[in-house]
């Protein structure tokens, strides 16, 4: 069990008009590499996962969101690392999706999203998502 505490994260659910939402896949030499996420980070401390999100993906991805209602939450300890994922809905507001962190990004329908390497704390967001 790890003994470092919970690290509270962050998740955005972007849709696009046909109902796709977007996922991204961790660059080389970032911890779980290669696996897919829902692009988001960690929350700062005295910051709230709302403007996490907004921050997180203003870095990583060059756009601006508004960041809506709460989706899900997953919580994963693999032992080395505990985490708290908390996914909202955003709605892309300006920007365009230029991925910093990440070495590909890809449009997925929700039914579609379990096919991915998911990293296993984005897996139980994905299986709501995929249930709706």
């Amino acid at each position: 069990m790890n003994r470092g505490g919970v690290v509270k994260v962050t998740a955005a659910i972007l849709r696009r008009p046909d109902g796709a939402v977007l996922i991204a896949r961790r660059a080389a030499g970032r911890r779980l590499a290669g696996q897919w996420e829902f692009p988001g980070g960690k929350i700062e401390p005295g910051e709230s996962p709302e403007t996490c999100l907004a921050r997180e993906l203003d870095e990583e991805l060059g756009i601006t969101v508004s960041v809506g209602d709460h989706v899900a939450t997953s919580r994963h300890d693999d032992g080395q690392l505990a985490v708290e994922l908390m996914a909202y809905e955003c709605r892309m507001v300006a920007g365009e999706l230029v991925p910093v962190d990440h070495d590909a990004i890809a449009w997925v329908q929700p039914s579609k999203l379990l096919e991915y390497a998911l990293a296993v704390a984005d897996v139980p967001i994905a299986r709501v998502l995929g249930a709706r």
